[in-house]
């Protein structure tokens, strides 16, 4: 194998012989440098905040996805709720309210219903006492006259106090003194 080397003084390339070959790459050898500790220590620092960064980039998405889905699913209950509510306050012939969180509904006679009840029992909307919706801060029936109904709904799912879902209907009684 032939080995060349470059002459600064002369500015050209020159073969080199066996022993003069021996001792160049000795000294290369010798003197060749790799990475001390201190860059490798620095190097896995610098990848450490960047790898640091970037799961805490994505955690924080996740956790915002996650947050996202469970208002989503507490919206998507909480108009399932109402829609139930305003659908059977309409069927009614009429209504009696206790303490506002509290209405009954009666039906006409032709209709063969037995009467339904709606209450509030802590967080949770109850129907003739099996559970409807859970972490309710509020519901209200405000009457608007004798055939007339208000309902305020308030959700709060990530319980910091502060609704987070607030619905608000209006029924009129269709059947209103129909017996």
């Amino acid at each position: 194998m032939m080995r060349l080397f470059y002459s600064k003084n002369q500015r050209e390339f020159k073969q080199l012989d066996n022993k003069r070959q021996s001792i160049m790459y000795f000294h290369w050898y010798k003197y060749q440098r790799g990475f001390s500790l201190i860059e490798l220590m620095v190097a896995v620092v610098i990848l450490g905040l960047i790898i640091l960064a970037l799961v805490t980039f994505f955690t924080g998405g996740t956790k915002a996805w996650v947050a996202g889905q469970s208002q989503l699913e507490a919206q998507r209950n909480a108009r399932l709720a109402m829609d139930r509510m305003v659908r059977e306050i309409r069927e009614g012939s009429s209504f009696v309210i206790d303490t506002n969180s509290i209405i009954t509904i009666t039906y006409p006679s032709s209709f063969g219903k037995i009467p339904v009840t709606y209450s509030l029992i802590n967080t949770t909307i109850s129907r003739d006492g099996s559970p409807l919706i859970n972490d309710v801060k509020t519901l209200e029936f405000t009457p608007e006259g004798a055939s007339k109904v208000h309902i305020l709904l308030e959700v709060d799912v990530d319980k910091d106090g502060n609704p987070d879902i607030s619905l608000n209907a209006d029924v009129n009684l269709r059947n209103y003194g129909g017996l």
